[in-house]
């Protein structure tokens, strides 16, 4: 069904605002928020309120005020807004984005304006937050009689364009940040870490892109340098763009890197929280990294360096007394990691935990020691966390009490 209103802005206009209830109050709240002069009867309305205003909104309810104005309008020319009353009005008011220079105005005719006011709201999410300071520039240009269409369309793709890093967590889809949640909900495209549980997959609407990029140990489905061009492809050709990283994205995560190649091309970006393995895991195994009598501090560290590198510089820190040792990406390199420490003079009985899949259903607790980890490790399963210290000894006290 077409409609047969046009819409248009009325310009240092004065309205005048019939009523005192709360759909006045509401009327009236609208008017202020745009700057727009108004003057308010809030009772015992007279013809003579009117003066020379001829935009009158009555919010009354009060069908005698109707009759009163509807008469005045077959000799004088009014336009005329009863709330809730679309068969008297002359003009409705639109569902509008906040007052800022760009603003964007949605009606139902009348017909729904919790309708209008729903798609007024998902309006608001597609106006960036800078789009005062482009306008002005465009304004500027405008007054200077430089207008080129093609580059304004395509700077206004590029304000469209965002680009999330966002911390998956570590499996669970509860553990996710609300803010997670909601960019993988509203993007148009997500990049898909290895590591990425099924359950937080699963919350994708089907109608988004999906692209797997995850590596994993002697298979890379796509190098560094390979998922850095497809965020930048994408979010050139406009489309909001999240890359989900299983943890943490700045825990050993890459995003840094990401990060930066994004920002050298001026692409909106965002980087959002996700919790790490290196702290979550060892909670929920029960092990506290920094019980108090056990640990006064703990280190997390990598085992596992760009190229696919080998990182031992950190076993020295086995040897120190009230400390726990979080490594990552360790699983693979604990026979080097038992030599170094053999090596280094750490003792064979410092305690560890292999914690599997912390969160997920078949998460995985294995106790041992640095004298069998090599042989224990056999028959863990990946993704895992190696826990060194005298906390992984607390976890027993815990268990028998539970």
């Amino acid at each position: 069904m077409k409609n047969s209103t046009l819409p248009i802005l009325l310009k240092n206009q004065k309205i005048l605002l019939i009523g005192d209830g709360d759909v006045a109050r509401h009327k009236r709240d609208v008017l202020e928020e745009n700057d727009i002069e108004f003057i308010q009867i809030r009772k015992d309305f007279k013809l003579k309120h009117i003066g020379n205003l001829f935009i009158i909104v009555d919010a009354t309810g009060n069908p005698k005020v109707l009759q009163k104005l509807l008469k005045y309008k077959r000799k004088n020319f009014v336009l005329l807004n009863i709330v809730d009353n679309p068969q008297y009005c002359d003009f409705y008011f639109m569902a509008l984005t906040a007052n800022r220079p760009l603003q964007v105005a949605v009606s139902s005719n009348g017909a729904s304006p919790t309708t209008a006011q729903y798609f007024r709201d998902e309006c608001e999410k597609l106006i960036p937050e800078d789009i005062e300071q482009y306008l002005q520039r465009k304004q500027k240009e405008r007054d200077e009689n430089v207008i080129d269409v093609t580059r304004t369309k395509k700077e206004l793709q590029s304000l469209e364009t965002q680009v999330y890093l966002v911390g998956c967590g570590i499996g669970d889809p509860e553990l996710l940040t609300i803010k997670a949640f909601n960019i993988i909900k509203s993007v148009d495209v997500v990049l898909i870490d290895h590591l990425i549980s099924d359950e937080i997959i699963a919350l994708i609407p089907p109608k988004t892109e999906q692209l797997f990029v995850g590596k994993q140990k002697d298979f890379h489905s796509k190098t560094q340098e390979e998922i850095n061009t497809l965020l930048i492809k994408y979010a050139q050709k406009g489309k909001t763009v999240a890359r989900l990283k299983s943890g943490d994205p700045f825990i050993f995560g890459r995003g840094s890197e990401e990060l930066l190649e994004l920002l050298k091309l001026n692409i909106k970006t965002e980087v959002i929280a996700g919790i790490s393995s290196a702290i979550s895991g060892p909670l929920l195994a029960n092990i506290p990294i920094t019980a108090r009598g056990y640990a006064s501090g703990f280190s997390v560290v990598s085992a596992h360096l760009k190229g696919n590198s080998l990182n031992l510089d950190w076993i020295e820190l086995l040897k120190k007394e009230n400390h726990t040792v979080v490594v990552l990406m360790g699983l693979s390199r604990v026979k080097e990691i038992v030599e170094e420490s053999q090596r280094l003079g750490v003792s064979q009985k410092k305690p560890c935990a292999i914690i599997s899949n912390a969160s997920r259903k078949n998460q995985e607790t294995i106790i041992t020691s640095l004298e069998h980890l090599v042989n224990d490790a056999k028959d863990a399963i990946r993704p895992a966390i190696l826990v060194f210290g005298e906390v992984v000894g607390f976890r027993g006290r815990i268990d028998t009490l539970i």
